[in-house]
């Protein structure tokens, strides 16, 4: 099992850029494909972004590709959600989730944070 917290979310101006990050407890943290999703008020959870247990397989939605960039880094245990370039409708809560070495396209996620709140103000 995996608990995640995450962390940096705030507001910002559009154009601008903020770090998420994503602690996650446990001994197996490479062993586990990470995934960023957001949701809007009103709107349904989407995906923004994963990451395989080693770091070397990424994907994006086409919404953020070029403008975020998802990383980890084992020996921390963390995730990280690096977002440049904010627009206002990136503006939601943001989660990071932990599948167990599982990688691919409608991965079911089995573990979630709690979320942190991003505002992009235009």
């Amino acid at each position: 099992q995996v608990q995640l917290v995450e962390s940096g979310g705030g507001l910002v101006q559009a154009g601008g850029s903020l770090r998420l990050s994503c602690a996650a407890s446990g001994r197996t943290f490479s062993s586990y494909s990470l995934g960023w999703f957001r949701q809007a008020p009103g709107q349904e959870r989407e995906f923004v972004a994963a990451i395989s247990g080693s770091g070397g397989s990424t994907r994006y939605a086409d919404s953020v590709n070029g403008r975020f960039t998802i990383s980890r880094d084992n020996a921390k245990s963390t995730v990280y959600l690096q977002m440049n370039s904010l627009k206002p409708e990136d503006t939601a809560a943001y989660y990071c989730a932990a599948v167990w070495k599982t990688w691919g396209l409608g991965v079911k996620y089995d573990y979630w944070g709690q979320g942190t709140q991003v505002t992009v103000s235009s």
